[in-house]
């Protein structure tokens, strides 16, 4: 089958020449949680050229909820091998590379951000959530940033605005702390969500005493979704005039 013809619904939206856009761009995506599995999906099934995706953890079952790789049969693999089987399976004509690690600015050379054209950020943890966004800067490229997703059960909040723009979302106040004290102060788009869930349940701890946040996949997927659109519409932008926005 000829490959345009997966993508002929997106290409009667926006066009010919924006999806051949679509098809020479590179995009590298950190994290496969319940919002960069979701992103990365999205895009491949876009018409993306080509997608790198990074994580170094392995599927487990609390992963099932929200993360689109996680089933009963990939409990247990690395989530780039599981994610990116099914990515290859929607698109064999996407370049599809995956590393199984852990992004940090000593091994940052490793990734290929130069041969990006947009680099997501989907990552959890903090100090390694910094050095991307520091690396990524540095570098000049395209960055979308997610912020808190946890704790929230209404998808209808997500908003994206420059970082510094961002309000009631406590992941983005502490990324801009952070960045100042770095003495970072550069821009990038960030997908957040004010909103504040009052939970009923009692709080759940690991074996290392730390909090378990609580997940939905309806707003953890809506923010890759999100995420995804970003990077389309940017892309799209020259050759098309979206609604609402001539």
């Amino acid at each position: 089958m000829e490959k345009n013809a997966f993508f002929q619904r997106l290409s009667l939206l926006t066009g010919p020449e924006a999806l051949a856009a679509l098809q020479r761009s590179r995009v590298i995506i950190f994290g496969l949680g319940g919002v960069g599995s979701w992103c990365a999906e999205a895009l491949v099934r876009s018409g993306i050229g080509a997608l790198s995706i990074v994580d170094s953890d392995l599927v487990c079952a609390s992963n099932i909820n929200r993360q689109l790789q996680a089933t009963g049969s990939s409990l247990g693999r690395l989530k780039t091998e599981a994610l990116e089987e099914r990515l290859r399976d929607i698109n064999p004509s996407c370049g599809i590379r995956a590393f199984p690690a852990l992004f940090s600015k000593e091994n940052s050379s490793i990734f290929d951000l130069a041969g990006a054209d947009y680099v997501i950020d989907a990552i959890d943890t903090m100090p390694h959530k910094l050095d991307l966004i520091e690396t990524a800067l540095a570098s000049g490229k395209r960055l979308f940033s997610s912020m808190g997703m946890a704790n929230k059960l209404d998808p209808t909040f997500i908003k994206s605005s420059d970082i510094w723009e961002t309000r009631g979302c406590p992941l983005a106040r502490l990324v801009r702390r952070r960045l100042r004290e770095r003495g970072i102060t550069g821009h990038f788009t960030a997908v957040y969500s004010p909103e504040h869930f009052d939970r009923n349940a009692p709080l759940e701890r690991d074996e290392n005493g730390k909090i378990i946040n609580g997940s939905a996949v309806t707003v953890t997927a809506s923010a890759g979704l999100v995420l995804a659109s970003l990077v389309i519409r940017d892309i799209c932008a020259p050759f098309t005039a979206e609604p609402g926005h001539e």
